[in-house]
């Protein structure tokens, strides 16, 4: 069938009218809407799926973990710190204005004065503009991962972001749950504008007239997600009709959505970590490795897999994967009650103490099941839980509040590299460059952010293998946070929808490129 100009669509979706026979409205579900439009206000799944609507990155992950070129048409290296890019030519942002390097410098020192983004950049020495169309980032050192930090820069439409708004503040202002003008005003080069949005109750889209992908299979004009935190209404609705695509579709309604014919399951093994974070600043007893060591061995992470996960997930020993470069097949799962509570007992623990968790109950497949689980295990050793769980919109300012005891993350790093998760979650905590900004249990070891920060610069495959391999060792032996499981993948959606060719390990679906029949 012949595509529609993108000047036409535009016309028929001003005046309303129906557009050829091909054009589709996908319906969808997520278990929750982001937080925010603003793409550097949070480094999360929800914030990064929303910028692959509304923007697009210099380049993105492709199916075999390669790059495509997205805004950058090419890109080349100039010399050991130098990576040249050059930009696609006439690419339109929503607020008509045209996209220019110097877009791309302004986005960049934006993202460097991101708390949650900084510290992906902090390698980076900053980006010279050649001419309109061509840019050079460069990094301090030798850098391995140019190109899987450049995932992360969605250039913003720097004239539309400059200046004050209303109510006389900055439009570029940066700041978490505040509702900015950039957390609530989006002008990107992304497949799809933002039309409405109501917090937790409804985001519509519609199809960006001047797109630049001219390329795109995609047909579809208009998404409206509608956030359904409870999995089994999210299902019922897929098997209904009233959505056309879901995720995520947690174990237990596999069956439901494989046993209905007019839907698909499509599923994917997982690199995203679920784990829990022991805060030493706040408790005393959790600054001993041995208590934490006790908590890992109470902890029955296979158990979990088993009956909570259904077995759609793999019990996870370390932070990475198996594939990632730090993956070590010497760690193994450690559950062992009768060794945890000899651990308290050395410790001088025997009698337990009492700690608050903390765990969203909407981010994570069963991430209060999870939880709910976890803090039954440790009364075994005597630790008594008082546990709360709440939608990750509340979630997220309490782990920045460090505000629990114990409060559960994921990560699912998405520079597909093992660094990363060390990065955010398990180095020395520092407010000035970034690091450790998911470390809500505080952990410090100064060998292990060496070894980090030695893998930065190693362009040996082998030798940096090494010594993310050795991290992981380290951070198993002084049980720096409690390792639960890979989640697996897993999304709904009617026959009508081709979902499969634009899922990904990433959890990024393009929705740009979907083709709804």
């Amino acid at each position: 069938m012949k595509k529609i100009s993108n000047l036409m669509a535009g016309a028929a979706l001003t005046l309303g009218l129906s557009l050829s026979a091909h054009a589709a409205t996908l319906k969808m579900a997520y278990d929750a809407d982001p937080v925010s439009l603003d793409p550097h206000e949070q480094l999360s799944g929800g914030t990064l799926q929303q910028s692959h609507l509304n923007f697009d990155p210099l380049v993105r992950w492709n199916n075999d973990l390669g790059f495509d070129g997205r805004l950058a048409e090419s890109w080349e290296r100039i010399d050991d710190r130098t990576v040249r890019f050059k930009l696609r030519s006439g690419v339109k942002f929503h607020s008509g204005n045209t996209l220019s390097a110097e877009d791309v410098r302004w986005t960049f020192e934006r993202l460097k004065s991101s708390p949650d983004f900084k510290g992906i950049f902090a390698p980076f020495e900053g980006i010279k503009v050649v001419d309109d169309l061509t840019f050079d980032l460069i990094t301090k050192k030798p850098f391995p991962l140019v190109l899987h930090s450049a995932t992360y820069i969605f250039p913003m439409d720097s004239k539309f972001y400059t200046g004050e708004d209303e109510k006389g503040e900055p439009k570029d202002k940066l700041v978490k749950f505040a509702g900015t003008f950039a957390s609530t005003n989006v002008s990107g080069t992304g497949p799809f504008i933002v039309t409405s949005r109501e917090q937790g109750v409804k985001v519509e889209m519609e199809r960006f007239a001047d797109y630049w992908d001219t390329n795109s299979p995609g047909n579809v004009d208009k998404i409206v997600l509608t956030p359904i935190k409870e999995a089994p209404t999210r299902v019922a609705a897929l098997l209904s009709g009233d959505i056309d695509f879901m995720a995520p579709v947690p174990p237990t309604d596999h069956k439901r959505i494989n046993g209905n014919g007019k839907v698909d399951l499509v599923t994917m093994p997982g690199t995203r970590i679920i784990t829990f974070q022991m805060n030493q600043d706040r408790r005393e007893e959790f600054k001993d490795v041995r208590v934490r060591q006790a908590i890992v061995h109470a902890i029955n992470n296979e158990g979990i897999v088993k009956k909570i996960m259904k077995g759609f997930a793999t019990t996870a020993a370390q932070q990475s994967p198996k594939g990632y470069a730090g993956y070590n097949a010497n760690l193994k799962p450690r559950y062992d009650l009768k060794k945890a509570k000899q651990l308290m007992k050395d410790a001088g623990y025997e009698k337990g103490f009492s700690i608050t968790m903390m765990a969203p109950n909407n981010r994570y497949t069963n991430d209060a099941k999870i939880a709910q689980a976890v803090a039954s295990m440790l009364s075994k050793i005597n630790i008594k839980v008082d546990l709360k769980t709440m939608p990750k919109a509340q979630y997220w300012p309490e782990f920045d509040a460090r505000a629990a005891d114990m409060m559960m993350i994921g990560w699912h790093a998405d520079t597909e590299d093992s660094a990363n998760f060390t990065e955010f979650l398990a180095a020395c905590p520092n407010t000035d460059t970034g690091a450790g900004q998911y470390n809500s249990g505080n952990y410090c070891n100064p060998k292990v952010d060496e070894l980090v920060k030695m893998s930065g610069t190693e362009t040996d495959p082998a030798k940096r293998a090494a010594m993310l391999q050795e991290v992981e060792q380290i951070l198993h032996d002084e049980a720096a946070f409690v390792p639960l499981h890979w989640q697996n993948l897993a999304w709904g959606a009617s026959k009508k929808v081709k979902a499969a060719p634009v899922l990904n390990v990433m959890e990024f679906p393009y929705l740009g490129d979907l083709v709804v029949e």
